[in-house]
């Protein structure tokens, strides 16, 4: 009897395991989740996750230190102000598991079909930009093979060497840039930047080239030539209308706010004055070259906190005799004066609904204008380039809101008392790229350091913190992360022989020179 009560209890126990699994396999499909890509989505990602990757880290703390737009007091965060600590440059490898595998995954669901030639022309172009900035902080990076762990299984990608990577990329850029067609479709709204208009997709991609070619100057002048007026002619972004940018939005949703005001609000600037996270403020050397050449972004990007009599209240003052930058590793504790010291303008740079400019008019020019001092370019001569690059960085900051506009008699008066001067190669490259520090202050930190390394502009003087990882040299290049190492050893480690067999903020990338 007690056998049979048993096997009449298990029955219905035996009867669910086998309904279970029956059903297994279904019950465990997330039915929010797609099993397939969707091109237009998927591309939305990669495009914003291509421009916000590790951007406290890298951009902020690495680039935005070392460039000395930022100084902080604090030793942990100090990778580019004390050359301190090179754990913050090694987060934007993490674009191998975002931005890199989403755009590898649009280009594959799209290849094979003629009607999305748009669509993959688009995708091609967005995987050179989310690649150069690869290869310029890391120098040899996984790249032929990268994002191929899904279809192909490669879970060990080889790294490419440098040198032949800017070829392939400027090689795609080229053929995307002609495979457009009017006649097909597009990514419409999926497409953040220019909502799938092909004619700016084009001159973004010659823009991209542009800058790309420009990167050759001291390894292959030949090649930086040719393709630098190939970009030219073929059209790049001067005017406003072409900028590419992405806009942003504030509200509940966090995820649609600027990062660049989202990751500054988080770190130092959630409050008004006071100490803040990281210890940052903008630094001395970026201050006193805007107060020194009159420069009406002044007030546009810093301010400094006014208490008011009765000490309960801070306003945001953008008086430019009271901006005052803090000097670059010059503190290990919280400076007294620290309430004195720049901040960013909450009114234009922390707007959580303010755009990100990708890449605007005012970099094409000051590019034309390189172009030009070096003979490649005869459409307008260095000094209307230079011009008309000044005018339009000044211009763009209008894009932040009412805080933003510098008017036309202040561009002006700018010009007047900051005249380009044509005179030796070396004077003129100076000034030209010194405008481009200031002119991509914080919308684009990599190029910034990019281009001081091929260039060496600005002049900055080097901080020498006791402790620090470089001897007092401006790191040169990110660090790869330690999982690299772990996980894909022996191509890691081919890699790093071939750069000088070192893996460090002072090692150097192939066009460094």
């Amino acid at each position: 009897m007690k056998k049979l009560k048993r096997l009449l209890y298990m029955a219905p126990v035996a009867l669910l395991i086998a309904a279970c699994d029956n059903g297994f396999e279904e019950m465990n499909v997330n039915p929010n989740a797609s099993t397939e890509v969707v091109p237009g989505f998927l591309f939305t990602k990669a495009q914003l996750d291509a421009v916000s990757v590790n951007f406290t880290g890298g951009a902020y703390l690495t680039i935005g230190g070392s460039m000395q737009h930022f100084a902080t007091y604090k030793e942990v965060p100090a990778a580019g102000d004390k050359y301190f600590n090179f754990s913050y440059s090694t987060g934007n490898w993490a674009a191998y598991s975002q931005a890199v595998v989403e755009i590898e995954q649009v280009i594959d669901a799209v290849a094979d079909q003629p009607t999305n030639v748009n669509l993959l022309s688009a995708s091609r172009i967005w995987k050179a930009y989310t690649f150069h900035r690869l290869t310029d902080l890391y120098g040899d990076v996984p790249y032929s093979d990268a994002g191929k762990a899904l279809t192909d299984k490669n879970y060990s990608p080889k790294y490419d060497e440098q040198s032949a990577i800017y070829p392939d990329l400027l090689k795609e850029l080229d053929e995307s840039i002609n495979a457009f067609d009017a006649a097909q479709t597009t990514f419409g709204k999926s497409d953040l930047i220019y909502g799938g208009d092909i004619g700016k997709w084009k001159k973004f991609g010659y823009s991209l080239m542009l800058r790309l070619g420009m990167r050759l100057t001291e390894v292959d002048p030949a090649a930086a030539k040719t393709w630098v007026q190939k970009a030219i002619a073929g059209g790049v972004i001067t005017s406003d209308a072409d900028i590419a940018t992405i806009a942003y939005v504030d509200g509940s949703n966090t995820s649609n706010r600027n990062f660049i005001a989202s990751g500054l609000m988080t770190t130092d600037y959630v409050s008004p004055g006071g100490d803040n996270v990281e210890g940052g403020k903008i630094a001395k050397t970026f201050i006193d070259h805007l107060k020194a050449t009159s420069d009406p972004r002044l007030g546009v990007v810093a301010i400094v906190w006014k208490p008011s009599a009765d000490g309960k209240t801070v306003t945001a003052d953008t008086s430019a005799a009271l901006q005052k930058g803090m000097p670059n590793a010059a503190f290990n504790s919280l400076p007294g004066d620290f309430n004195n010291y720049s901040e960013p303008n909450p009114a234009t740079i922390l707007r959580y609904d303010a755009p990100l400019l990708v890449f605007t008019s005012a970099e094409a020019h000051l590019l034309l204008a390189e172009a030009a001092v070096r003979g490649w370019y005869t459409g307008a001569t260095a000094t209307e380039e230079y011009n008309l690059a000044v005018t339009a960085g000044l211009k763009q900051w209008s894009a932040f809101g009412a805080a933003g506009v510098i008017s036309d008699a202040k561009i002006a008066a700018y010009l007047k008392a900051n005249p380009y001067k044509a005179g030796t190669v070396a004077q003129q490259m100076e000034q030209i790229q010194t405008q481009k520090w200031v002119t991509l202050f914080l919308e684009d930190e990599y190029e910034i350091f990019a281009n001081w390394r091929r260039t060496g502009y600005p002049k900055l003087t080097p901080t020498n913190y006791p402790g620090n990882l470089t001897g007092g040299k401006i790191p040169t290049r990110f660090v790869i992360p330690d999982s690299e190492e772990l996980y894909n050893q022996v191509n890691f480690y081919e890699a790093r022989t071939r750069q000088g067999g070192t893996n460090t903020l002072s090692s150097m990338v192939w066009w460094d020179k």
